[in-house]
């Protein structure tokens, strides 16, 4: 929300207080300002001139000379725009004058003829380009006739405003608009809100004569009120209302459009202004859309419609989406007289779920999927007529056709102050509490220090005892509550195992040449069963879906860490980034109810993804591809680091290659898979070959052994000795070296797979694995001869389980 101080200062007076000094009591209030900005800087001598006459300059042709009364004098002044005009009211920086910047403005010659001064635009008087409406970038800037010559323009042009930049928690949706602005304001400088001018002056014929309200859906529109407006003439809109817009991020457009937008900010209630000649009917019919009906909306934009959307109708077809936006057909034009204007209230959660599925969030649809106040609905319709009274020369037709089921009701609630203060720690009294109501503008009754409270329909934030205790605190100022030091005993705070362990797996997997990342918890229905370990797919738990999910993008809590790094790495990938390696330690959700929490089952898991080159050294020309074996690698060491068994198993996944993957086993049960992800699926992605691993963390974290363990230097040699089995295909290298190690044991320090053969001069179906084993005792120097019989030992173990021979 973008609050012009010039524009607030109609409702409330705040001359006498900077703008940085009313930011920082609204922060303190609660109400966190994020910046502000002025709308330029201050310029000196700039003033309303007339331009008498204009002339080809003598020499040049793209200059003019012109003749400009400023009030006191009549000025001499070259000016280069291409829009200059006599007649035109435009801004005149005279000699002396100080433009923003520090531009000083002097009498000069600009080819040999004098100039006295500077025709301005509105970039040169220092105002962003980004507020700028499109009609008056280019060229000087033309006031509208009503403007007085001689006046300073920092005024008109609303040059001295600041805008304060409102960061809004959810639950402030009063503060959305400049009254609810005002209130706030209001509470904070103990100062009077001034309420607008609704009064209208309508002519004797009847809008109910004219037009007709049809309401199929009262639950979703519990009140459409219909105004109808005459004789209008379509125009710009005055200069002070322009500015407003602008400052408050609006772009205008013309008199109608522009007003039906400054109530909008004004009270916080959307209306819409239709072309009633356009509209082709004389009845106005809210109902559900009709299931593949279409609306071209005013974006130009065709929207298919379905029955969970509420549209506005001429009784036949759709003529604008309800609270969201209105339709190219009835859009009012240069060419419009009549207006229908809307008044109404729709439900919050159709609009939300109309503007989340069409993508049209708007202004208007903002406010009313927060819920706007149904007291100032048909309020904020009179205000509107009122200006288009002033300010399109319109006659308004008497009484408004509406339908009206709407509650209006306040909600009443009981506080006690000793209560208020036993939660605060305070010792406010009960006259300071009635202060900050009457603030506030809450009306109450009192009894010693129980307050019965109306609280204000515009307060729709405010429903239980607990938020009329942050009113009070705010407003007597969290600043004055009390505090107290700790007391007793302090004792070092220090990290539990488990938080060690966490901040060791994260130092090694930033050693291992992975960065951390963060992504979103929740998925969208495509990725939801996708990359799913198998511990977690082959258990039947399916993703949890959310009751009320903000996007379709974020409709499923999560199975898997990795469709999510695989976005992290597209994204990156399709901004020319490459040589990615990503891991996140993260929580799944699992559809089993937690029996404490009564909530889905939180696991954690740690997750990563590689792709493109691990390795390159371009002076060496050495280049190294991510490839299965450098994650398997990573994984391996990990694992070392923990000091917990693993084994990998060759498996067939989904989404994976069906090559290219493997399952992590801790003894005969999974916890996790490494590998490539799927052709297809990095084909989807627009993915180089990536790799991919997923680890079960509850289960590592479980089994792992907190005490450091510590293995001596030893002071023995080793024998190393080369060995290669001749074994079938599907035999695996890891069973063999597993079967090594098992009957090697404990003389056999490491085992080393050093090669695999396939080809000439082996039987087919054959192939040979080499491997290097290390003997070593710890208490003594072996001898050949017991390296003889353990090895000879190793062999026949060998041969016997895996059915193999001694390559010759």
């Amino acid at each position: 929300m973008l609050v012009s101080l010039n524009w607030l200062k109609h409702y409330i007076d705040i001359d006498d207080i900077h703008p940085a000094e009313l930011a920082e009591k609204l922060t303190k209030a609660g109400i966190e300002v994020d910046g502000i900005r002025y709308i330029a800087e201050k310029s000196e001598h700039v003033v309303v001139g007339y331009i008498e006459s204009c002339e080809k300059h003598p020499h040049a042709d793209k200059l003019t000379l012109c003749q400009v009364d400023v009030g006191n004098e009549t000025l001499q002044i070259v000016c280069g725009a291409p829009n200059v005009r006599a007649g035109q009211k435009v801004a005149v920086a005279k000699p002396g004058a100080i433009l923003p910047g520090d531009v000083k403005i002097d009498r000069v010659q600009l080819r040999g003829v004098e100039s006295n001064g500077m025709i301005c635009s509105l970039q040169e008087l220092g105002v962003d380009m980004q507020n700028i409406p499109s009609d008056m970038a280019e060229g000087i800037f033309v006031f509208p006739d009503d403007v007085s010559v001689g006046d300073p323009v920092e005024p008109l042009l609303n040059l001295d405003d600041a805008v304060l930049e409102f960061d809004l928690t959810p639950n402030r949706a009063d503060c959305l608009n400049m009254l609810g602005v005002s209130y706030e304001v209001s509470a904070i400088l103990d100062k009077p809100v001034k309420w607008p001018d609704e009064t209208i002056h309508p002519v004797q014929e009847k809008a109910e004569d004219v037009v007709s309200v049809n309401v199929d859906v009262p639950e979703l529109t519990p009140y459409y009120g219909a105004f109808i407006v005459k004789d209008i003439e379509i125009k710009p809109s005055p200069l002070w209302m322009r500015n407003y817009l602008i400052a408050a991020g609006i772009r205008p457009i013309n008199n109608v459009v522009d007003i039906t937008n400054y109530v909008l900010i004004e009270y916080g209630q959307p209306l819409h202004a239709f072309d009633f000649d356009r509209l082709g009917s004389d009845s106005i019919v809210v109902r559900r859309a009709k299931d593949g009906e279409t609306i071209t909306t005013l974006d130009d934009q065709k929207r298919r419609l379905s029955s969970e959307h509420l549209v506005i109708t001429n009784g036949k077809e759709p003529v604008a989406l309800a609270g969201v936006m209105g339709g190219a057909n009835t859009e009012v034009h240069d060419g419009t007289t009549t207006v229908l204007l809307e008044a109404a209230y729709f439900d919050p959660f159709t609009v939300r779920k109309t503007a989340t599925e069409t993508g049209l969030r708007s202004e208007s649809s903002i406010r009313f999927e927060k819920g706007v106040d149904p007291n100032r609905v048909k309020a904020a319709g009179f205000r509107a007529c009122r200006l288009l009274e002033q300010y399109a020369n319109a006659s308004v037709l008497s009484g408004v056709v509406e339908f009206d089921a709407l509650d209006r009701s306040a909600t009443e609630l009981e506080i006690d102050n000793r209560l208020i203060n036993k939660r605060l720690g305070t010792s406010i009294t009960p006259e300071e509490t009635a202060e900050i109501l009457n603030k506030l503008n809450f009306t109450f009754t009192q009894k010693g220090e129980y307050f019965q409270v109306t609280i204000p329909t515009r307060r729709n934030d405010i429903a239980i005892f607990e938020d009329m205790l942050e009113e009070v605190a705010r407003i007597y100022g969290y600043d004055r509550l009390p505090y107290t030091m700790p007391k007793g005993e302090i004792q070092a705070g220090g990290l539990t195992e488990r938080q060690r362990l966490k901040r060791a797996i994260k130092r090694y997997m930033e050693s291992a040449g992975l960065t951390e990342t963060i992504t979103y918890s929740l998925v969208d229905n495509a990725s939801a069963n996708r990359l799913v370990s198998p511990e977690i797919s082959e258990t039947g738990y399916k993703p949890v879906e959310l009751a009320m999910p903000m996007t379709e993008d974020h409709k499923y809590l999560r199975l898997s860490l990795l469709p999510g790094l695989l976005n992290v790495v597209a994204y990156n990938t399709a901004r020319n980034s490459s040589n990615l390696a990503f891991y996140e330690w993260g929580k799944v959700f699992l559809s089993q109810e937690d029996p404490l929490t009564k909530q889905p089952m939180e696991h954690e898991r740690l997750s990563g993804t590689l792709t493109s080159l691990w390795i390159d050294h371009p002076w060496q020309q050495e280049k190294k591809p991510v490839d299965f074996y450098v994650v398997k690698g990573i994984i391996e060491g990990l694992f070392r680091f923990l000091e917990i068994p693993v084994a990998f198993r060759q498996a067939r996944l989904e989404d994976m290659h069906p090559g290219r993957c493997a399952v992590i086993k801790w003894h005969a049960e999974t916890i996790g898979f490494i590998g490539q992800i799927h052709p297809k699926l990095a084909k989807e992605k627009e993915l180089p070959s990536t790799y991919v691993f997923d680890i079960n963390l509850e289960k590592v974290l479980a089994v792992h052994t907190p005490q450091s363990s510590y293995t001596p230097i030893p002071k023995y040699p080793s024998i190393s000795r080369d060995i290669a089995f001749i074994v079938d295909d599907d035999v695996q290298a890891g069973d063999v070296q597993q079967t090594i190690e098992t009957e090697g044991a404990p003389l056999v320090e490491q085992v080393h797979l050093f090669d695999v053969y396939k080809g000439e001069h082996l039987p087919k179906g054959k192939k040979s694995l080499a491997y290097n084993i290390v003997y070593r005792d710890v208490e003594k120097t072996l001898t050949d001869e017991e390296i003889d019989s353990w090895h000879g030992k190793i062999v026949d173990a060998v041969n016997q389980t895996h059915r193999s021979y001694i390559r010759s």
